[in-house]
């Protein structure tokens, strides 16, 4: 079982200053995460999100915690590879650069980026976002394959002759691939790509267990025609939403008060809803509001003949690892019975204290990560 932390730099007040500390933050956490025996930090990027994630230049922070860490894994999780946002040759470029600074520690992820506020913004044509990570991903596995760094590419969208992609990675023949999975379809073409999943959901166990029985089922069932490297890499990262503290009701009044901060901000560019409310009242029960929300939304699909599937409420779930270490260490039992490889664990959500965040860190590498290490 590996353990991991995922980043949006998400935040409730984005000014200039606040927006800059929230970062500087982030580095703190993952600086500790290091220390306290986490396997991986993870960065997404997105462009334009205000409020849901600031992380629009995840190589920038991942070398800057890569120069402040020894150990941990450094994942990019994920690199939006439609060629408007990333030319494959340049996020290929830059990730062995940071393989290489960082001593072999890179994880790569792919991913779309298909909000409608980020593909406008830098002209993608949301149409084509599929064949464009698909292309990216085999040019870029392709190209670290070959030791001497000279490749040339031949597909539908892309044509390149003879070049040299420099430098080389350190981890031979090339980094762990992944892919972001949010949809079971996305999640099939993860296992017909050979490549992990990143699967980055709210719903909670049971539809993990679903998802990798989905994941399992692509993999017995595909023919290698699709993978995109001759390396495969079947792991499966499941989202972990976590706030743990020694007063049990207060972290599931941060954790749900933070996912609710979390739900209203995706909303606002998935499902055009309101602007988040950045008010936090210590009176207000957090879970009994975060489910009063899942209810409006399913009164919402309803009223707009929307069907309500599973994953529509999903981000409404509140029944995460907010609580105590036992807690945690209970949830992370079920994770691993439901089938995941990995726990990413989201602590810093936009509404969340630093302090919350750091002792939430510090009690999974002291009292949760050691329950699950060297153990059958």
């Amino acid at each position: 079982m590996k353990f991991s932390m995922i980043f949006e730099a998400q935040m409730a007040n984005p000014t200039a200053e606040h927006e800059a500390q929230v970062l500087r933050d982030s580095v703190a956490q993952a600086v500790l995460a290091d220390r306290m025996g986490f396997d991986t930090v993870w960065a997404v990027e997105h462009h334009g999100l205000k409020w849901y994630a600031h992380m629009s230049a995840p190589e920038i922070f991942l070398t800057w915690v890569a120069a402040q860490t020894e150990r941990i894994r450094i994942g990019h999780g994920v690199v939006c590879m439609p060629f408007n946002f990333n030319h494959p040759v340049r996020a290929a470029e830059r990730a062995a650069m940071l393989d290489v600074l960082s001593g072999g520690r890179l994880n790569l992820g792919a991913g779309r980026g298909a909000t409608a506020v980020e593909t406008s913004m830098c002209g993608v044509d949301p149409a084509r976002t599929y064949q464009e990570v698909e292309e990216s991903l085999r040019l870029i596995a392709s190209a670290w394959q070959d030791p001497e760094g000279e490749f040339s590419y031949h597909g539908e969208l892309l044509d390149i002759e003879p070049h040299h992609l420099l430098p080389r990675p350190v981890q031979r023949p090339h980094p762990p691939l992944f892919m972001a999975c949010t949809r079971k379809d996305t999640l099939k073409l993860a296992a017909d790509y050979g490549i992990g999943a990143l699967v980055l959901g709210f719903a909670g166990v049971e539809e993990i267990a679903e998802l990798r029985h989905i994941y399992d089922a692509a993999i017995a069932a595909r023919t290698g025609e699709r993978f995109v490297s001759t390396v495969v890499n079947d792991h499966f990262a499941a989202l972990c939403p976590t706030i743990v503290l020694d007063d049990r009701e207060q972290a599931r009044q941060i954790g749900a008060r933070g996912q609710r901060f979390f739900a209203q901000a995706i909303k606002h560019y998935y499902g055009a809803g309101p602007v988040p409310d950045e008010a936090v009242d210590p009176t207000v029960d957090e879970v009994a509001k975060i489910r009063e929300a899942a209810e409006e939304h399913v009164a919402y699909l309803h009223e707009a003949k929307i069907p309500v599937k599973s994953g529509s409420t999903a981000i409404f779930n509140a029944e995460h690892a907010y609580g105590n270490a036992d807690d945690a260490i209970a949830y992370v039992e079920r994770l691993q019975a439901a089938g995941a490889d990995e726990i990413l664990c989201l602590i810093q959500m936009g509404t969340v204290p630093q302090q919350a965040c750091m002792e939430t860190i510090r009690q999974w590498g002291e009292k949760v990560i050691p329950r699950f290490r060297n153990t059958n």
